[in-house]
């Protein structure tokens, strides 16, 4: 079953109304503007021509690092102090949830409730200054081995860089809880989808361009933007999918058959409960053979120079890992979120069960069948969308923006966004309602 973006519409008269909204959104543009400026702040002791040349060679135009440069919103290709982005934060965020499955001393804190997240909250904080060190480390090093190398300050670059970057990168997540504390919310995500959002005009001129020009038809061009309508009208459709299991509870019934109607309970399953977290941790893992092949690459070396070919983005052995993992991380996360045997506990600790199935272990199992079957399709669903922007280069030769994570990031911001909105309005109601009743009462 699918379920709208609203139960209920708003009106533009409610959204003005609302007064404490209206600074959320003032807050959340300015945030988002001062990181938009942060994106164009370039490292000290870097020759920008020599940057430009690199990122045009090696970035710009796809690829894992076009990638990562799409969610930095060009920061990477101009290596500026937000070059890392909010990656390292999202990669430590996944494996300290992954570390909650192993380790018991995390489930505890999980389950200590605000006290207990905050104290987990402090250890992804930690992890994410030790990765976001290793990666500008990582940065440093190549950009002062790279043949025509454009640091000109010499071996004090590292010593400038690396607190820049983890720096830059624990900015952005400071900013991210603010626009979630006192903003719209989302706040990380917002942050990543302003980066991929703001590169999309530019993708979407060059493709008029490669059209006016003549370096493709105009068949393809408009074939090219109905593959993107269709895409993000599947994506909107199969991020709202749910299968709806319907739940019964003994006094429910009673009170029906007295005739009074009742609401039927139910227990949402979204097909895709995994959210983005398994194509971000598919294309993490399959960039780190690329990055050390080209670490210690040689010109003369025929195998190296085969294997990252190969192992290219676009490749046949690429796509298939990338599918395999993609299909991987979202059963594995699927299991982290949800639980289908502590779902059937507490259903019938609250004395509710699922029609036809016998409460308990049957439950367990009965969710866990429909758990599975949905997992494959969400899984199918994204490995589809991530391989789609390699498909239509393949067959135009054009950097197809509209797909990929990318496009999953940005349509689920977008709903959740909007949720969030929809949830400040009504609150805002509610206490107009309760102030116009109490000011009755003094009357």
């Amino acid at each position: 079953m699918v379920s709208t973006v609203f139960e209920q519409g708003f009106s533009l008269e409610s959204l003005s109304k609302a007064s404490g909204l209206k600074k959320r959104f003032l807050f959340t543009f300015l945030a988002l503007f001062v990181y938009r400026i942060g994106t164009y702040v370039p490292l000290p002791g870097l020759d920008p021509a020599i940057i430009e040349e690199l990122a045009n060679r090696h970035i710009v135009g796809g690829g894992i690092l076009g990638m990562f440069n799409m969610f930095s919103g060009g920061a990477l290709s101009r290596m500026t102090i937000f070059a890392l982005n909010l990656m390292p934060y999202i990669s430590s965020s996944i494996i300290i949830q992954l570390f909650t499955m192993i380790s018991p001393t995390l489930e505890a804190l999980k389950k200590e409730g605000e006290i207990g997240r905050k104290k987990i909250n402090q250890y992804t904080r930690y992890l994410t200054i030790f990765v976001a060190s290793f990666q500008a480390y990582g940065i440093s090093l190549y950009l002062m081995s790279t043949q025509g190398s454009p640091v000109v300050i010499g071996g004090l670059f590292p010593v400038i860089s690396v607190p820049s970057l983890v720096c830059g990168t624990l900015f952005l997540v400071w900013l991210g809880e603010q626009i979630t504390s006192r903003g719209v919310g989302n706040g990380s995500s917002l942050l990543i989808f302003s980066g991929i959002v703001a590169n999309m005009p530019a993708s979407i001129s060059n493709i008029f361009e490669l059209g006016r020009t003549g370096a493709i038809s105009v068949f393809s061009v408009v074939a090219i933007f109905a593959i993107a309508i269709f895409v993000i009208v599947f994506v909107v459709f199969m991020e709202r999918a749910q299968r709806r299991v319907n739940i019964s509870y003994p006094q429910r019934q009673a009170l029906i058959a007295q005739g009074k109607s009742m609401d039927v309970s139910h227990l949402p399953l979204k097909i895709n409960s995994a959210g983005v977290i398994p194509p971000i941790f598919a294309y993490s893992l399959l960039s780190l053979p690329l990055m050390l092949a080209n670490f210690i690459k040689d010109s003369d070396n025929e195998f190296l120079s085969s294997f990252v070919l190969f192992f290219s983005r676009g490749g046949l052995l690429f796509s298939f890992i990338l599918i395999a993992l993609i299909m991987f991380f979202s059963f594995f996360y699927t299991a982290v979120v949800f639980n289908p045997t502590e779902t059937a506990d507490n259903l019938k600790k609250a004395g509710g069960f699922i029609p036809g199935v016998r409460p308990g272990q049957a439950t367990a199992d009965y969710l866990d069948y429909i758990l599975t079957r949905l997992t494959t399709v969400g899984a199918l669903y994204m490995a589809f969308v991530c391989i789609l922007p390699d498909i239509v280069n393949a067959k135009f030769g054009v950097h197809f923006i509209f797909g990929g994570t990318g496009i999953l990031i940005v349509v689920g911001v977008t709903i959740d966004t909007i949720t969030q909105v929809y949830t400040h309005i009504l609150s805002h109601q509610y206490r107009g309602v309760l102030k116009k009743s109490e000011k009755r009462r003094k009357l």
